[in-house]
């Protein structure tokens, strides 16, 4: 046998330095491993203790980043350099189960078989030259997102909202929905997430019977920052798994973007950089780029990327915000102002976008309704401050017309969930868009004016309406 045949030996180092996620490990000049590359501690604790190589600090020091917790770690402890980068297992063998970051099972089933492919975490984007772009729409079943903010098949969307205005909720009705009707894979990637949601969803998933066809990959709001920093890595290799080698549609979902950003913050701040902008790490734009440029589509397979990100204090001006917006197909602002009112989803139809809402994508028809649909909601919104000194009455004809239908489909686009049967009592509904297009155009020629208000509330078509404002009028005294 050859000399190079054999296995480099591994390298090892001692611990110098603790500062809770980051520990500074020295080794012999000539055995300083790279960037990136895997390091694993030789401790006495029963679980393993994974660091990753950040950076170097001279000719034989160098700071690496933890993914789980490194309590109990001193000083002198050995560390073994592997030589390679972090990688995860990927393949059939991890659909239905749910993992940490190092891909770990933790749903207390069984050891993934032996045998299963690994990857390691960090990979290139595919080039431009092979990445392709649909223009199919990705149909959600959510009224007011296939009217007024389409989702392109293979492309990126992201829920923006505050806290507690229905982001998970939103994310796990997509999940819900899309499972059922979507044959593909889908990889959840829970990003610094309580362990009651992502009990929740694990719960929903095999009840509902798509928990064969998902990958969950939890770093949990508990856990330390490497873990939740580099978790959206370990979906998106999965992901990109399924594509590259199966040649499979991917549907990655992520809950919360804006946790990966919080990670990178705290380790930044471990790692001893200056903050930049409201207290952000200097990296924020590439950090986010180089999480964002990977989930792209290649001949034969798309990656369709739906993201729910946390707005702090409801400043939507915040650079993490404005960051990870700038990468987005298509853009769903959650509004507190129409939770308040009892819209839910609370979607802002006019702060919200998509770049497929376009008449050469989705058909001149639905580009006008939408249109028109847009225009109505924003008239109302300019005479909001007259109606509530004046009432609706010192308004002209027109704009008394304008408000009634506007109000109209304000509840027309409004819907129950499925996921939230339990607590509303409603039966969720999961609504097609020619339907949503047909009521929204009824509503707007006038057909509902003479229907009350309420009929349009948290309904599915236009017709389940109609049934509700028949059997009103049938209950009232003669």
């Amino acid at each position: 046998m050859s000399q190079s045949s054999h296995p480099p030996k591994a390298a090892l180092g001692l611990v110098e330095a603790v500062r809770g996620a980051v520990v500074d490990v020295v080794f012999a000049p000539t055995d300083l491993p790279a960037i990136n590359t895997e390091l694993s501690v030789e401790w006495d604790r029963p679980g393993p203790l994974i660091l990753e190589v950040h950076s170097h600090l001279d000719q034989s020091r160098l700071r690496a980043v933890a993914f789980q917790s490194t309590a109990g770690l001193a000083r002198g402890v050995t560390v073994r350099a592997t030589g390679q980068p972090v990688s995860v297992p990927v393949g059939t063998a991890v659909l239905g189960r749910l993992l940490d970051v190092v891909g770990q099972p933790q749903d207390n089933g069984p050891a993934l078989p032996p045998d299963t492919p690994r990857r390691p975490i960090h990979a290139r984007p595919p080039t431009l030259v092979t990445q392709t772009r649909s223009d199919a729409m990705f149909e959600t079943g959510i009224k007011v997102i296939d009217l007024l903010t389409p989702m392109a098949h293979g492309g990126k969307a992201a829920m923006f909202g505050g806290a507690g205005v229905g982001k998970t909720v939103l994310v796990m009705e997509l999940i819900r929905t899309m499972v059922e009707t979507y044959q593909g894979i889908s990889v959840f990637a829970g990003v610094g997430e309580r362990s009651r949601e992502g009990h929740e969803l694990l719960t929903e998933m095999q009840s509902s019977g798509v928990l064969a066809r998902t990958v969950l990959v939890y770093g949990q709001m508990n856990e330390p920052p490497g873990a939740r920093w580099r978790v959206p890595m370990t979906a998106l290799t999965i992901s990109e798994y399924f594509r590259d080698q199966k040649h499979k549609n991917v549907l990655l979902l992520m809950d919360n973007v804006f946790r990966f950003v919080q990670a990178g913050a705290e380790v930044s701040s471990l790692l001893g950089r200056l903050p930049s902008r409201v207290g952000y790490q200097p990296t924020l734009a590439s950090e986010v780029a180089g999480l964002q440029e990977r989930i792209a589509s290649v001949a034969g397979a798309a990656v369709t990327a739906i993201q729910a990100v946390y707005v702090p204090a409801d400043d939507f001006t915040d650079p993490a915000v404005t960051t990870i917006s700038s990468h987005m197909d298509c853009v769903i602002v959650l509004s507190r102002a129409q939770a308040a009112e009892g819209f839910y989803p609370a979607i802002d139809p006019l702060a919200s976008s998509s770049t497929l809402l376009d008449p050469l994508v989705v058909g001149k028809a639905h580009y006008r309704i939408a249109q028109e649909v847009r225009q109505s909601l924003a008239r109302f919104r300019e005479l909001a401050d007259i109606i509530s000194l004046l009432g609706v009455e010192e308004l002209g004809a027109p704009d008394r017309l304008v408000v009634k239908r506007a109000r109209r489909l304000q509840r027309f686009l409004t819907q129950p969930f499925m996921v939230t049967e339990a607590f509303t009592g409603l039966k969720g509904a999961h609504v097609a868009l020619a339907d949503t297009l047909a009521g929204c155009r009824s509503i707007l020629d006038g057909a509902a004016d003479d229907w009350a208000e309420s009929a349009l509330y948290m309904v599915g078509t236009l017709d389940e309406a109609r049934q509700k404002e028949a059997a009103a009028r049938s209950a009232e005294p003669a």
